[in-house]
């Protein structure tokens, strides 16, 4: 008996699918800029809403629900991409890590020796900025003026400079 009823329900959605094709479509421009992205959405709209059918109640909008499906699709495929990095294939990082050599560890040495010759004040500011401490935040913790922070932190590279020399220069 309920498949009686379900089964014109299912028609009517995927009749009504297609009489909403222009509206989803103005709805994905407004949320894609491209237009592989924005019949990607279309799509994956369409295919969850026929899949979905069974679900949609006759007393709702369909083209509602559908912006919804449209919406959902769209929150979550913008989550997956804000998680995955960008431009690097599956198992890239994994065959790129390798060991650090020689020079890189004499480098590290070098540099912790380079900061413990700074005077004290400018080694924890630079340290701060370093570490993405804002600058406002580094001068509330160091007690002191932005402009002053700023003067220690450049400072602090001149002299780290002078000494170890210029990252990457040979």
């Amino acid at each position: 008996m309920d498949a009686l009823v379900s089964e014109p329900v299912s028609q009517t959605v995927h009749a009504g699918i297609e009489a909403q094709l222009p509206a989803l479509t103005r709805f994905a421009q407004q949320l894609t800029r491209s237009a592989s992205d924005r019949e990607d959405l279309i799509q994956e709209t369409v295919m969850r809403a026929l899949r979905s059918s069974h679900q949609f109640h006759p007393n709702t909008k369909l083209r509602s629900w559908l912006f919804t499906i449209m919406r959902n699709s769209f929150n979550t495929e913008y989550r997956r991409r804000c998680r995955e990095p960008v431009g690097l294939d599956d198992g890239l990082l994994e065959r790129a890590s390798i060991m650090a050599p020689q020079e890189w560890a004499v480098r590290r040495s070098e540099l912790r020796c380079a900061l413990r010759r700074l005077p004290p004040r400018s080694r924890r500011t630079l340290l701060l900025v370093a570490m993405s401490v804002s600058y406002i935040d580094t001068a509330r913790l160091c007690d002191c003026e932005i402009g002053t922070v700023k003067s220690r932190v450049n400072r602090a590279r001149k002299m780290l400079e002078d000494d170890i020399g210029r990252p990457g220069a040979q």
